[in-house]
């Protein structure tokens, strides 16, 4: 007989407050299994960190291998952004496909695809954070059955708020509260079915917490002396323990030979990666490409910066942001900071035209229904064809791809300058520094190709990919070649780090135990270990833990 395993994920949960958080007493049903069993730390790729964990988790192979490396891809030939979700698992399935001889259970698992592989039910999309796949199941009439018993999840899609204001803050734990109260009684009553070999769950909605509540109780975050004094509570804490306590009674329906992983493939920290990736970087090199040209947040070198913004005067972070558009005209820039936007809209023709090469705004790219509207380097995207190099869009690191002739359409960039170019954009920006403690900003600058020519088709669409420093949440950055960019508002308080975390009990696992640090590309050949299932040959990771064997 196949010895039951059930896995549960926690989404972008970080495991230095999993730690902190369980020697507290505040995660009462995680620190029992971690006396009942083991824990241990996983590192995962230190760039694309935010896009590919899950595709990893699912494929058990790593970017290089699947070619999937974020949910936007660019295109040469159009200069266009588009997103196009999850991986197409056309080359490898997931690894819970695994033919008639096991069953096996799979509820809200991001990111995935329904495979007919799969011996068993599938349910995708129900609440899952940034899901990237339909809401459907297998069988087809399954979800509809689940959500009429149980309802929706209420914030499936919805899962955001602004960073400022405390009272959408709340409402969003709230529905998080409730949408992980549904999700319980869905898996009890799911596990009670059958004795699944495998049951996966994925409970989003600690990404959801870490990205937009970070800054009411940790202090490591600029805004958390302001607000996170004014909060009624510690909001990402609340959804943390709201989850510990579904998890123990979830576990309460799990057979009682079952193998119980609980696990993070990626972490959540002070955001770092928001506002360089999406607003300094682009701003960045279009001066670099426009010498004495501004398009966001022109500031003046050699004064202290103005303090952190606290407010909103705009209707959203996009808004307030392109309110900072640089104008040459002193009475068009005024206004577009202070006027609303529908009364400067009517008056802005009036007011002459923005000099070129101009931006465009969130506002248009809203009304194309453009789903990266809220991202400013799309802002920039009318000037690509002009630049040498630019920024793409970003849900992690900075990605700059070098505008090189033969490769984009209209490329400006002579295959011979490539190399003399990565190596000028990257001593400027190891030059770049926040602001407020003269941090430098760059950590690190990868090559991701060797030669211009290099077009393997399954490498990343960057040339360069930036790892920004994680000391500081900055919201101002100097160049002494081109300039301050800044201060800008915060956008969400926490962003991804490549640390997760992997937490085992059961018959097969010693109690009380640790194991030694892995890879995250050593979650799926454990589980299926633990399973007694066959292990591909194609998965890059290694087996942790298995039969009462720690490795």
């Amino acid at each position: 007989m196949n010895q039951p395993v059930i896995a549960i994920g926690l989404d972008a949960a970080e495991p230095t407050l999993i730690e902190q958080w369980m020697s507290q007493g505040h995660l009462p049903t995680l620190s029992r299994l971690r006396q009942q069993g083991t824990y241990g730390r996983l590192q995962n790729l230190d760039y694309y960190r935010a896009e590919t964990p899950w595709t990893t988790f699912l494929t058990g192979c790593s970017p290089k291998q699947t070619g999937y490396w974020s949910p936007i891809s660019f295109h040469p030939d159009t200069y266009k952004a588009e997103l196009v979700e999850a991986y197409d698992f056309a080359e490898y399935q997931p690894f819970y496909a695994l033919g008639e001889d096991y069953r096996v259970a799979v509820f809200d698992m991001p990111q995935s695809t329904l495979s007919q592989r799969v011996n068993g039910i599938q349910v995708l999309a129900w609440g899952a954070h940034s899901p990237q796949t339909p809401s459907h199941s297998l069988p087809a009439s399954l979800f509809e059955e689940i959500v009429n018993k149980h309802g929706v999840h209420p914030g499936l899609h919805k899962d955001h708020v602004g960073c400022f204001n405390l009272d959408a803050i709340s409402r969003l734990e709230d529905i998080l509260k409730t949408g992980i109260s549904r999700r319980c009684a869905i898996c009890q009553e799911l596990l009670q079915q059958e004795r699944w070999d495998l049951f996966l769950t994925i409970f989003g909605e600690t990404h959801a917490a870490g990205h937009f509540m970070w800054h009411l109780g940790q202090r490591n975050h600029p805004l958390y002396e302001v607000l996170g004094s004014r909060a009624s509570s510690d909001s990402m804490l609340e959804v943390f323990k709201t989850i510990d306590q579904a998890i123990g009674e979830i576990l309460t329906k799990a057979p009682e030979d079952a193998q119980i992983i609980v696990f993070s493939v990626h972490g959540m920290g002070v955001n770092v990666m928001d506002l360089p990736s999406g607003t300094f970087l682009p701003e960045f090199l279009y001066r670099f490409s426009f010498p004495g040209k501004f398009g966001l947040a022109h500031g003046e070198l050699g004064i202290s910066p103005d303090s952190p913004i606290t407010s909103l005067k705009k209707q959203s972070w996009p808004w307030e942001t392109w309110s900072r558009k640089y104008e040459t005209n002193p009475l068009k820039r005024f206004l577009r900071r202070e006027a609303p936007y529908k009364l400067f809209k009517r008056i802005e023709p009036f007011l002459g035209i923005s000099e070129q090469p101009d931006l465009i705004s969130p506002h248009q790219l809203n009304e194309q229904k453009n789903p990266l509207s809220f991202q400013p380097t799309e802002w920039y995207k009318p000037c690509w064809k002009d630049m040498k190099a630019f920024a793409l869009p970003s849900f992690s690191e900075g990605y700059i791809r070098i505008n090189l002739q033969g490769r984009e359409s209209q490329g400006i960039v002579a295959p011979s300058e490539y190399d003399a170019l990565c190596q000028e954009i990257s001593q400027k920006l190891y030059r770049l520094k926040d602001a407020r403690t003269g941090i430098p900003m760059v950590k690190e600058i990868i090559r991701t190709r060797q030669s211009p020519t290099d077009n393997q088709p399954k490498l990343p669409d960057a040339d360069l990919v930036v790892i920004w420093q994680e000391e500081y949440a900055t919201d101002v950055v100097d160049s002494p070649e081109l300039g301050r960019i800044g201060p800008v508002p915060h956008f969400r308080t926490g962003s991804h780090r490549s640390q997760g975390f992997l937490l085992a009990s059961g018959p097969a696992i010693e109690p009380n135990s640790s194991l030694e640090p892995g890879h995250s590309l050593d979650l799926t050949p454990t589980i299926l270990s633990l399973m007694g299932a066959p292990i591909p040959e194609y998965f890059e990771g290694k087996i942790l833990l298995e039969t009462g064997v720690l490795l």
